[in-house]
């Protein structure tokens, strides 16, 4: 599945950076609609990747648009409810299609769907710049400069299409970065713990003024294993990341251990997989599609190198792979040949328009954000949802995204659909 570089073709009709969800997404959609894609990647696969691992429903749909559903599920865990643990001990457990399976393996299936759809996979190539028209430097994208060790290649096609994940440097590259810190930052490792199996059956987010402003999760990934991390949400935009910059989530994961019983259970008597010198790994996260410009002339944003994780649960599996597959029908809506001023523009507007037409589900889990920083605010959604059986149907219709609240620029808004308030 990884070609070397020194067969990358001259000419094609894209190049993908980054062979995670969102790219693997694009290569498929794009090989599948008959173009020549050159998908690449910093790292050979199979590789890690840092993430909590859970699928949500937009994920599920996604893979079964991309025909991977079934080979997925086939490996993963599921589980039928996400478990919300509120800082007083309260818990609500969330109905909805959920499961679980390792991002090293979640991400060679897709990316093998991509492959086997006729793209060609190219790692490690590392995204050095793009290639652009004119002497000055400035024109239309049409191509990239990609780089193994001391090799470097230079790869000229109509489109191309970045989707590089969280770190900035490749939309730094492109000149399409926005702001270079994180929205938050994650730390995550896998326990076995046998003793656990039985105990732990949801996706579990824990949230508590300790974890302030943020989370922790437990999340079963079957055959007594789990995915366990926090993750700290920046606090305030305006101060550049203050919060994340200078917190030590390790003290943050001694702190979830030490409010949260099932975590110092599950890590107390299991054993961690892995280096273990490095059990535990860290990782940028990007939310609610800011950071980063979504397209430039010749060049579309997607992923998570977009913004497509949601903020509250840090999930992103799924909208990563959805905006990935708007940009590939974006690009199959105009003839490959047609490269003119006038393609391109539309192109890049009804990509924008796609991407831009998910922002309410986004706005949804940014104001539900607030809970990061003020956990009482779950005390109060976990009480309210157990009180009435249709305030947790709603929870479900979020979580399924068959509900989109229309009132959620505000607190009072949510304190509303919450609480039934008029």
């Amino acid at each position: 599945m990884n070609l070397d570089l020194e067969l990358l073709p001259e000419r094609c009709d894209a190049i993908v950076v980054g062979a995670g969800p969102a790219g693997s997404a694009v290569a498929q959609i794009l090989a599948r609609g008959g173009r020549d894609v050159v998908l690449v990647d910093a790292q050979a696969f199979p590789r890690d990747k840092v993430c909590g691992d859970g699928l949500i429903p937009d994920a599920h749909r996604a893979l079964a648009r991309l025909g991977c559903l079934d080979a997925v599920m086939a490996e993963a865990r599921q589980a039928t409810t996400l478990g919300c643990i509120a800082p007083r001990g309260g818990r609500i457990d969330v109905p909805g299609r959920l499961a679980v399976l390792p991002r090293k393996r979640l991400d060679e299936i897709i990316c093998r769907a991509a492959v086997d759809a006729g793209a060609r996979m190219f790692a490690p190539a590392r995204f050095v710049a793009p290639l652009r028209d004119g002497g000055d430097g400035s024109g239309r994208v049409v191509g990239a400069r990609l780089q193994d060790g001391n090799r470097v290649r230079d790869v000229r096609a109509p489109w191309l299409v970045v989707a590089s994940g969280a770190q900035p440097q490749a939309t730094i590259a492109a000149g399409l970065c926005e702001r270079r810190t994180p929205s938050a930052i994650a730390l995550r490792g896998y326990v076995e713990n046998a003793a656990m199996t039985p105990k732990i059956t949801s996706l579990e987010v824990v949230w508590h003024k300790k974890l302030t402003p943020g989370y922790g999760w437990i999340f079963p990934c079957g055959h007594d294993v789990f995915n366990i991390g926090v993750g700290l949400a920046q606090v305030s935009r305006s101060r550049g990341g203050e919060a994340t910059r200078h917190a030590n989530l390790r003290d943050v994961f001694v702190a979830f251990k030490s409010i949260y019983e099932p975590a110092r259970e599950l890590v107390d008597g299991g054993c961690w997989l892995g280096d273990p010198e490095h059990e535990l790994k860290g990782a940028p996260l990007r939310f609610s599609l800011e950071g980063a410009r979504l397209e430039a002339p010749g060049v579309l944003v997607t992923g998570e190198a977009a913004g497509s994780t949601y903020a509250f649960t840090g999930e992103g599996i799924g909208k990563a792979m959805e905006t990935g597959i708007h940009a590939a029908e974006a690009i199959l809506g105009r003839g490959v040949d047609d490269t003119s001023a006038a393609a391109d523009a539309a192109v890049r507007a009804d990509y924008a328009a796609r991407v831009l037409a998910l922002k309410p589900r986004f706005d949804v889990y940014e104001q539900a954000s607030s809970a990061n920083e003020h956990p009482w605010l779950v005390d109060l959604l976990v009480w309210s949802a157990r009180r009435s059986p249709r305030r947790l149907q709603r929870l479900t219709g979020v979580l399924e995204e068959t509900h989109i609240p229309t009132d959620v620029a505000t607190l009072r808004g949510v304190l509303r659909r919450l609480f039934d308030w008029r």
